[in-house]
């Protein structure tokens, strides 16, 4: 038995390395075009660009800038999110488009400078500040219009966008046309305390007038941005009060306007409207008020309209409209709009209803009370 395993193995050993040899000689070198596949009957659909390739493309024009500035010997920059420059130098932007619209400070619309010229031109719309100030610090945009027929919407893939540091050592707070702001603290929406600095690297502090202190900015409920100035992200009536800023930069400190901070709680929606006749039944020739008036957030401008009898004959009737802010509770303010009809000689064709229509951005209330002839 074991002499037939042993003819066995030897028998395999002797075997073995022809296969292997065998197996061996079929990895042969491939010929030239061995690799190509052969066509076949199967439909195969064209490759068109890959579609990463193609979003990614997209989205690079997506997020590129139309805005340049234009330097020395017509060479264009791109600019950055900020830029500093010295006061009194100028600037020229270039927003590539044939119909480009500009955002820069309001107040040079304001006081119409004839620093800032805007053009249009055939490829590109033109800004140029000249004599630049410090006030001249902030925003400055571009975008294309897209329009059909007499509508046009802002092309929101098109926009170009830069905040110009005009910096001056003797101005180190933005100027502003008062020297004291009130500040309205929403609970429901961050507050903005508007001390901008011309000087990006400048320390900022923020200090309570009374008592006097400063106030800690702890980056989470109070943050300062050197764009905005400090932002009270959580509004209280504990922040209301008599506020200042503080700024340092190579020198002595500057301290920025006061700022009045007062806080607000009215609910948000149309007019809280009440109506109310000095008197509901008159005599002829009595003297008649009747008065609107409406509760509201101090910030929120209202606008009264009136319906009375007499109207389409011209009655002559006198309307006033005023407002005053006033303290309701603990730290509250109110902004009280009113409008006060008044007839100076009752006549038989005054009597009946009286309407009144209070309107703000957020809508419209109307209320009416009649006055009766006695």
């Amino acid at each position: 038995m074991r002499l037939w395993v042993l003819l066995s193995l030897l028998l395999l050993q002797d075997a073995l390395p022809h296969v292997i040899g065998q197996s061996a000689k079929n990895k042969h070198p491939k010929e030239p075009g061995e690799n190509k596949i052969r066509p076949v009957n199967k439909k195969v659909k064209p490759k068109g660009p890959k579609t990463k390739e193609r979003e990614s493309a997209d989205s690079s024009s997506k997020s590129q800038s139309i805005l340049m500035q234009v330097m020395d010997k017509g060479r264009f920059q791109k600019l950055a999110a900020t830029l500093s420059l010295s006061v009194g130098q100028s600037i020229e932007l270039r927003c590539k488009g044939s119909n480009v619209t500009w955002s820069y400070p309001s107040y040079l619309d304001t006081f119409k400078d004839s620093r800032l010229s805007l053009k249009q031109l055939d490829r590109y719309g033109q800004l140029i500040l000249t004599n630049s100030t410090a006030a001249d610090t902030g925003e400055y945009s571009c975008w294309l219009q897209q329009c059909n027929g007499n509508k046009c919407r802002k092309d929101e893939t098109k926009t170009g966008s830069t905040y110009i540091f005009f910096t001056d050592k003797e101005e180190l707070f933005v100027p502003t046309p008062s020297y004291f702001e009130i500040v309205y603290l929403n609970p429901d929406k961050p507050a903005v305390i508007p001390c901008r600095v011309t000087t990006p690297s400048a320390k900022v502090t923020l200090h309570r007038e009374f008592p006097a202190e400063e106030i800690e900015t702890d980056g989470t409920n109070i943050i300062y941005d050197v764009k905005k100035g400090f932002v009270y992200q959580h509004p209280t009536s504990d922040h209301k009060g008599i506020v200042y800023c503080k700024a340092e930069s190579q020198g002595a400190p500057q301290i920025s306007i006061k700022y009045h901070l007062l806080y607000v709680e009215v609910p948000k929606g149309p007019p809280s409207t009440t109506i109310v006749a000095s008197s509901n039944r008159a005599e002829v020739r009595d003297g008649i008020r009747v008065i609107c008036t409406v509760l509201g957030e101090p910030d929120v401008d209202v606008n009264f309209s009136w319906q009375y009898p007499g109207q389409e004959s011209e009655r002559p009737v006198i309307i006033q409209n005023f407002w005053r802010l006033i303290n309701r509770g603990t730290g509250h303010t109110t902004r009280i709009s009113k409008s006060v009809l008044v007839i100076e000689d009752f006549e038989a064709r005054d009597a009946g209803n009286y309407i009144c229509i209070a309107q703000n951005l957020q809508g419209e209330t109307t209320v009416a009370t009649e006055v009766e002839l006695n």
